[in-house]
């Protein structure tokens, strides 16, 4: 792999890199403790070549970039600048959107993905502490029994609304689509369940 090629690699792998003089636990000169601070700033994670060890890529870069100096910081590919305009676009606001326009990717996937079981439960269980709970169904359609003694002495159409209260923001936010739903009292699921037969051992799991 040839310089160039390892340098486009960095730039395709990287959504922000920023190549500078040291490390950002020390940085070797004052323009890239500078940009440095300012990335740690946002918060927004970011990788680094310290061009002091990569001669290579500290001869070839300028010339790929068509910038002579360093630090040189890149966004998605692109060359946003040194440490000037690094530090005149983060106090002017649009260098922090540029940043975490490189994470929202993954956050709005995992936004958009289906509600697992177990948070199900738990949103439940919130709510309903100590409720046994059976959840059928994949993705966002769920069939959901929920059986509390919390019920005693609620018409069904409170106990539901309870449920459905506990799920509100994953319905809002469509990582859960449709619920079917059904609630019982402790003695009202005992009384639907078939009765035992004699010649066999119950055991509770």
């Amino acid at each position: 792999m040839s310089v160039k090629e390892k340098i486009l690699q960095q730039l395709a792998e990287n959504p922000v890199i920023i190549y500078m003089k040291g490390v950002p636990s020390a940085p070797e000169c004052g323009f890239s403790a500078k940009t440095i601070g300012i990335l740690n700033e946002t918060k927004v994670p970011y990788a680094y070549v310290n061009v002091l060890q990569s001669p290579f890529i500290r001869e070839k870069l300028p010339s790929i970039s068509k910038w002579p100096t360093f630090p040189q910081v890149f966004i998605k590919g692109e060359l946003v600048g040194g440490a000037d305009i690094v530090e005149s676009m983060y106090k002017d606001g649009t260098l922090l959107p540029l940043l975490q326009a490189t994470v929202q990717p993954a956050e709005t996937a995992d936004a958009s993905q289906t509600i697992t079981h177990s948070e199900v439960e738990a949103l439940i269980l919130a709510s309903y502490p100590g409720a046994t709970i059976g959840i059928e169904g994949a993705g966002c359609d769920l069939n959901i029994t929920v059986v509390s003694e919390l019920f005693a002495d609620q018409p069904m159409i409170k106990q539901h609304q309870g449920v459905m209260a506990t799920l509100s923001a994953p319905l809002a936010s469509g990582r859960l689509h449709a619920v079917t739903l059904k609630t019982h009292t402790p003695e009202a699921w005992a009384a639907l369940q078939p009765a035992a037969n004699p010649g066999l051992l119950q055991i509770q799991i």
